[in-house]
């Protein structure tokens, strides 16, 4: 079908998104690698990457990266899958429950999930601790290794698995099964001859993509991996610039390189899975579960437990008493350390700056992503599709590496105002835009493919002009996947920790820097205290999305059906 010539009014659109796009995302990234190879203190070609490629510290950092990323892919896809089979080839009465438990890593912050844990193994942990589990005291906490930030990542990372192989499962037709069932093979069986093989495209593609968010994962590197002496890129990069600031932007550029081609690859391994290696599915119908097993369900149901709600208990706990080492009880839990937390003015006006980010950056992107959807269904061209694909980089790539693009693009002050937007609040916002465009733009995009194209031809023939077609005809349509991926933007964005670590300075802090920085101080009752306020907040926001679930595309919130 012949598309319609465009307006002037669209090309004005088009050219607006393109500088949106080349303002918070191409050339903080192009700034970025452009400060990767300059030349070294002798005036060598690429000597400042040379020499800080082939230093000791990162070599260090590289090698702690690839162990505890490839040990943590090791322990996601092992519990993805696993769950995933359970859960997709079982008749179970409470799956709705149980998919929603596996998906909370997810949910919660990367931060608060290494905090969870790291007050559920320690020596004073209330949980274990009257069990007589936990480490005797005065030992460092187990967690404080390589082990440790590669379970925790795990964890963290595993939904990414289960997402990938529960998709491909659900796709499994019917009558394959059946036949399989029908010649006597039994089900242990036919899961691994027949079903394992077929999902195996879909779990390595959710490994590739488990790899690539541990590869660019600050949060729980910072919190188990500082303490315990283990270097990872991250917190090398972090390190470099809290210590040395921008003076090292040059080094710090090429180690957030690394990272972003670690990234590409690992993308470019997983595109390559399942395009070329997945397996083509008869049509026909889906494959329903029959099989009622009430002793997997209950072991089901310890392990989810265990993995998602167990830690955040612990993190509670440790946020009701007084002090740490003081025993969990009636006599010493209070809500003291709430009201303390809530009393101090820098955590209320983080609680505050957070909100206020996070409901700018959902909003602003909002109000982008509707128009570049219109876009994208009606123009398919090359220059949208380059829109797309430099969109999707700042999520792709580690948040580390976008951070540090922010830095070197906005250091200097902003020509024609001469004023530098570094160090304010603005930069945040810049960042978060970057980065968390992408999870309003994919909902919207799928909803507006499913939208009738004739209505906007009509009214463009009708003489309606480019605002009122989109605002009238086109955005009811989408509206909810808009709204959807607008609580999705906040909930991710409320509790940010990578770009903030970085970019944050004396009066904008946020949340995740709240909680990092306490439990850095050694206060952990506080840092668990804001930890477990900011998750109660998320939670709601979780559940106000899934109340709206039923108008919105399938697929948008990953916790529904």
């Amino acid at each position: 079908m012949r598309q319609p010539r465009a307006s002037g009014g669209e090309h004005l659109l088009v050219s607006l998104l393109v500088l949106y796009v080349a303002i918070t995302t191409l050339w903080p990234l192009v700034r970025l690698f452009a400060s990767a190879f300059q030349a070294g203190e002798d005036g060598a070609a690429l000597g400042l990457m040379l020499s800080t490629l082939s230093s000791r510290s990162t070599l260090r950092a590289l090698s702690g990266t690839l162990q505890t990323s490839l040990l943590s892919v090791a322990v996601s896809t092992l519990l993805g899958v696993a769950l995933a089979f359970a859960v997709s080839l079982l008749k179970l009465r409470t799956r709705a429950a149980l998919t929603f438990l596996i998906l909370m890593p997810l949910i919660i912050p990367s931060q608060t999930m290494a905090l969870a844990w790291i007050e559920l193994s320690g020596a004073q942990s209330p949980i274990l601790k009257p069990l007589g589990l936990a480490p005797p005291p005065g030992t460092t906490n187990p967690l404080y290794s390589m082990g440790g930030i590669a379970f925790v990542m795990g964890i963290e990372h595993m939904p990414l698995v289960f997402i990938a192989v529960r998709a491909a499962l659900r796709a499994l037709p019917a009558d394959l099964v059946e036949a399989a069932r029908i010649l006597g093979i039994p089900p242990a069986r036919i899961g691994r001859g027949i079903v394992l093989p077929i999902v195996m495209p879909s779990v390595l593609a959710g490994s590739l993509i488990a790899f690539t968010a541990a590869i660019g994962n600050f949060g729980v590197p910072a919190l188990l991996g500082i303490p315990g002496r283990i270097s990872v890129l991250t917190t090398l990069i972090y390190q470099r610039l809290n210590g040395f600031g921008p003076a090292t932007a040059g080094q710090v550029a090429t180690l957030a390189l690394v990272l972003a081609l670690m990234a590409a690859l690992a993308i470019l391994a997983r595109n390559l899975v399942t395009t070329r290696i997945a397996v083509p599915l008869p049509a026909g119908a889906p494959f329903v579960p029959r099989r009622s097993a009430p002793l997997i369900e209950a072991l089901l149901w310890l392990v989810v437990l265990v993995l998602s709600l167990v830690p955040l208990a612990a993190l509670t706990m440790t946020a009701l008493l007084p002090a740490i080492g003081v025993a969990f009880g009636p006599d010493t839990a209070n809500l003291d350390q709430f009201r303390a937390v809530l009393d101090n003015q820098t955590v209320r006006r983080a609680f505050g700056n957070s909100l206020m980010l996070a409901t700018m950056t959902a909003a602003i992107c909002v109000l982008v992503a509707v128009p570049l959807a219109f876009l994208g269904v009606r123009r398919k061209n090359r220059l949208l599709r380059l829109l797309d694909m430099v969109i999707e980089a700042p999520w792709v790539v580690p948040g580390t590496v976008v951070a540090l693009g922010m830095i070197l693009a906005f250091l200097k002050p902003l020509p024609l105002i001469g004023v530098s937007i570094y160090g304010t609040s603005a930069i945040l916002v810049i960042a978060y835009l970057a980065r968390f465009l992408p999870l309003v733009l994919r909902p919207v995009a799928a909803a507006a493919h499913s939208t009738d194209p004739s209505l906007d031809e009509a009214a463009r023939v009708a003489g309606a002009g480019l605002a009122r077609r989109i605002l009238s005809i086109f955005l009811p349509g989408i509206l909810p996947a808009a709204t959807a991926g607008a609580i999705l933007v906040v909930m991710t964005a409320l509790n940010e920790l990578t770009l903030s670590a970085l970019l944050w300075s004396s009066g904008h802090e946020t949340i995740g820097v709240m909680v990092f920085a306490l439990q850095y101080e050694g206060n952990s009752t506080s840092a668990a205290a804001v930890a477990v306020l900011s998750t109660l907040m998320v939670l709601a926001l979780a559940a106000i999305a899934t109340l709206a679930g039923r108008r919105l595309p399938k697929g948008t919130l990953p916790w529904m059906d």
